[in-house]
């Protein structure tokens, strides 16, 4: 997969076919998304998944959301998105993954309902994903979880309560990548009280005012 990482915000994306010119997925990969899109839009009204109103907007607001994420760790091959909620960023993750025997992606999600839907959606796509039911203060010592070369999430906390959720995931290795709006350089200047970490800023290819943080030597002050 590659992606127009250093372009302006790619907001054009509205259909699939916008995916798939702007990522250059292939046709089963994208087949993928399209079964994950239906099936959000069938559990959303029973379980009210995600913001009614981004599903008019799916493939840029949480398919090329996501996307961006991978361009910038292409190499990276175990991945665990931490409070992953209908699948954002780690389902999708997977989904681009998918061709990659040697990669594997590990969700946690707390909510019954949600890893319900995310079961549906793996066994519907045919990707291999770990969904792990369970808080994320549990499974720390989740032995598949040893490791990790990239963690993620998005919208999950601010920056500082994120960095403790991830810390017992990071190796001097491990990368964080976490989406982010405007406030993200105020969650650093906050996190920094007692986190010590290298950061490096990202523009959101998706939204003008947002923010790719990623988090390297993550410790604690």
């Amino acid at each position: 997969m590659s992606s127009p990482i250093d372009g302006p915000p790619i907001a054009s994306i509205r259909t699939a076919q916008d995916f798939a010119q702007t990522f250059d997925v292939s046709r089963e990969t994208l087949e993928c998304l399209e079964v994950f899109e239906d099936l959000l839009r069938q559990w959303q009204g029973i379980k009210n998944l995600v913001a009614a109103n981004s599903l008019d907007d799916v493939w840029l607001r949480h398919f090329a959301d996501i996307a961006q994420l991978l361009a910038l760790k292409p190499n990276a091959q175990k991945w665990l998105d931490l409070g992953t909620g209908a699948g954002f960023p780690g389902m999708v993750l997977a989904i681009l993954l998918r061709n990659d025997s040697a990669a594997r992606v590990t969700v946690v999600e707390s909510n019954g309902r949600k890893c319900a839907f995310l079961r549906d959606v793996a066994r519907q796509t045919g990707v291999a994903v770990d969904i792990v039911s369970d808080r994320i203060e549990s499974v720390a010592e989740h032995r598949s979880l040893a490791g990790v070369e990239v963690v993620t999430a998005r919208a999950l906390a601010p920056l500082g309560k994120l960095l403790g959720y991830a810390a017992p995931f990071f190796s001097a290795s491990t990368s964080g990548l976490f989406l982010k709006g405007r406030d993200a350089l105020k969650e650093i200047k906050a996190a920094r009280k007692d986190w010590r970490f290298e950061v490096e800023l990202h523009p959101s290819l998706t939204d003008g005012n947002g923010r790719i943080v990623e988090i390297r030597k993550l410790g604690s002050i």
